[in-house]
């Protein structure tokens, strides 16, 4: 049993084992999607998501991927910042639902328009199916600030996991091809390489929630079938040939993650290419806390490190 993990992380692991909850990579891709969406409507009975002022279902439509997305707006502002949304789940799981009061609460924290984009998955459509679509959608949101009543002058990426992963590769891409302005990217334990490898792999393995060495492997070979994409900075930002010129970024991770180490060199490797840089680790706290409003003290404490992030940014 996990000694190093926060109480209330322990309490959720314990519920887990009793309701003989199964691990991701022992249960087929349909039943991990059913699961995750089971999962997340449980939470929302115990902390229903919080009102927003206005909540839209529409679409980036023609020249966009017509990809679907969902807007939350929380003020009649007609120019507000804009944080441009990419759900976690192993690019396989996870979606506008099972996000919806994440979505909701980061937008009412940041006093923002969020928008949360409901790209693709592996493994119907595998690397690069999601990339462009969250770029695409990325360029949608700057290209109608008008209509969408948005400061493309503060328009920031975010995103948990793979979405961290997301964030981090649009970021990269809009620097590449000189659009859209991205203001700031905040990286919620970010997926930097699938291939692990990492001591935090060795330590954080197995038993420490939903995310082990196995499920990322199991996760990696629905989005990166061919090993040959694995060296692909889009699948893997850290092999991007330069992070200059980046914008500022939150690097945000929980201490008992297997992912924990390489979202630490991540972070130094912006830092070290003049990128400003803000690193905040949650102690105990393990993957996927960033979603469990309600449960875990600091899940809260985590959104308001990145509407903290943000508003610094934006001021």
């Amino acid at each position: 049993m996990p000694q190093d993990v926060h109480p209330q992380i322990q309490a959720i692991i314990d519920t887990l084992d009793e309701l003989n909850v199964p691990m991701l990579q022992d249960i087929s891709t349909e039943a991990a999607r059913a699961l995750m969406e089971t999962m997340s409507a449980a939470r929302n009975e115990d902390y229903p998501p919080p009102d927003v002022a206005e909540v839209e279902n529409a679409s980036t439509g023609a020249g966009y991927s017509h990809v679907p997305v969902r807007i939350y707006r929380t003020t009649a502002d007609s120019r507000a910042p804009v944080i441009v949304f990419y759900h976690g789940g192993g690019h396989v799981i996870g979606g506008l639902d099972s996000y919806d009061t994440v979505a909701r609460f980061l937008a009412l924290k940041a006093q923002c328009t969020l928008v949360s984009v409901d790209y693709r998955m592996s493994p119907e459509y595998p690397f690069p199916a999601a990339v462009e679509d969250c770029y695409d959608a990325t360029r949608w949101v700057a290209d109608n600030a008008e209509r969408l009543r948005i400061d493309p002058a503060r328009l920031a990426v975010c995103g948990d996991s793979a979405g961290g992963n997301l964030a981090a590769v649009v970021a990269l891409m809009a620097r590449e091809s000189g659009s859209p302005n991205i203001s700031a990217q905040a990286l919620i334990y970010p997926v930097i390489d699938y291939r692990g490898g990492t001591s935090s792999y060795e330590r954080y393995g197995e038993g420490y929630g939903v995310l082990e060495t196995d499920t990322v492997t199991w996760f990696m070979d629905r989005y990166l079938p061919d090993p040959a994409l694995r060296d692909d900075w889009r699948a893997c930002p850290h092999s991007a040939p330069s992070h200059a010129g980046l914008p500022p970024a939150l690097v945000l991770t929980a201490e008992c993650d297997v992912l924990h180490d390489e979202c630490v060199a991540y972070a130094e490797q912006l830092n070290a290419a003049g990128v400003p840089v803000e690193y905040t680790e949650f102690a105990g706290m393990v993957h996927g806390f960033f979603s469990y409003l309600g449960l875990v003290d600091d899940a809260a404490q985590a959104h308001n490190s990145v509407a903290g992030f943000l508003r610094r940014t934006w001021s």
